[in-house]
């Protein structure tokens, strides 16, 4: 008799092959002693997901959320794509919009609307009639396009010191909003999606004692500069004066006595976990550590090579709840 698994969506279902029925037949209690009761494995939500993202939201702030403010390019550069693109074009059409108004005020104030056709008459603006001409002169200035057909002239005093502040304000917005961009295309998040690791870690004897083992590679060909990794055990406890800690986090020790945790990531390496006295696994039996509720996560450092640049990689983690 032969054991086969079959998944349908997120259950799992024990299914054997009889001798005297036909097909696949779905096991269940009483159905003989040589059969397994089908025992449906259950999801739970994991602190950090498998893409290394945290399901943490942050409740009751109330009045905090005004520290994010006092970090705007922080929490400008954590925004969303869709959002920075957002804001990035709202900032430009408003400083624009803005400062072409400022040029059509000062025309209009001088008069230079009416009399710009005059032959003796010396405007602010040479050759600024409406809005839409002055938008045009702030867009062919501020971008320094220079065609030469609209100029400011040396009779107007307003007008040469709100190019001044139009210089200014114009640099501020773009070291601003373009540092922006740069930075937040320059992460390293997606350097993290050639990382390969294991899909399930493993309980096995090497070298004669019971590890905890799993794999890490890397697809690319540039090095991680002083990569490093690290395990984290998160697991609910309740210490002896009956404080509950819901996310205690304990070290896993992976190396760090000898140097192990310090990789040559170029070829796939296999990263183990010695289950000893000091191991926090070490009063766990089989059957308990299928029943325990705990989360490995796994944390990579390095440097990336080609751009010099400094990563931290939260790598999928294992649970016990989910098999996986």
């Amino acid at each position: 008799m032969s054991a086969l698994r079959r998944k349908f969506g997120d259950d799992y279902q024990v299914v054997t092959t009889s001798s005297s029925g036909s097909g696949l037949q779905p096991q269940g209690p009483g159905q003989g002693p040589q059969q397994q009761q089908l025992v449906p494995k259950k999801k739970r939500q994991r602190f950090v997901d498998k893409n290394g993202r945290c399901n943490v939201q942050h409740g009751n702030l109330g009045s905090e959320t005004s520290r994010y403010l006092s970090d705007l390019f922080t929490t400008l550069v954590d925004l969303k794509w869709r959002w920075n693109l957002f804001i990035f074009i709202l900032t430009y059409t408003v400083a624009w919009l803005f400062m072409a108004s400022m040029w059509w005020v000062i025309a209009y104030t001088r008069g230079d609307l009416n009399k710009a056709h005059v032959g003796n008459y010396t405007p602010c603006v040479a050759n600024v009639y409406n809005f839409p001409s002055a938008f045009l002169f702030f867009i062919e200035t501020e971008a320094t396009i220079g065609y030469g057909y609209r100029y400011i002239t040396d009779k107007c005093p307003e007008g040469i010191i709100l190019f001044l502040f139009q210089s200014i304000l114009g640099s501020i917005v773009d070291a601003f909003l373009i540092g922006c961009m740069f930075i937040k295309m320059s992460q390293p998040k997606k350097r993290a999606e050639t990382l390969m690791f294991s899909e399930h870690a493993v309980i096995s004897m090497r070298d004669g004692k019971l590890t905890l083992m799993f794999r890490v590679g890397n697809l690319r060909n540039s090095h991680m500069v002083s990569a490093q990794i690290r395990c984290k055990l998160l697991k609910s406890r309740q210490t002896p004066e009956g404080e509950f800690l819901p996310l205690d986090q304990l070290e896993l020790d992976v190396g760090f006595s000898t140097g192990a945790d310090q990789l040559f990531l170029v070829s796939p390496l296999t990263i183990c976990h010695v289950i000893d006295a000091k191991s926090p696994f070490y009063d766990l039996s089989q059957r308990s550590m299928q029943t325990e509720q705990f989360e490995i996560v796994v944390i990579l450092e390095g440097i990336v090579e080609t751009t010099g640049r400094f990563i931290v990689g939260l790598i999928p983690t294992f649970g016990a709840q989910t098999g996986t």
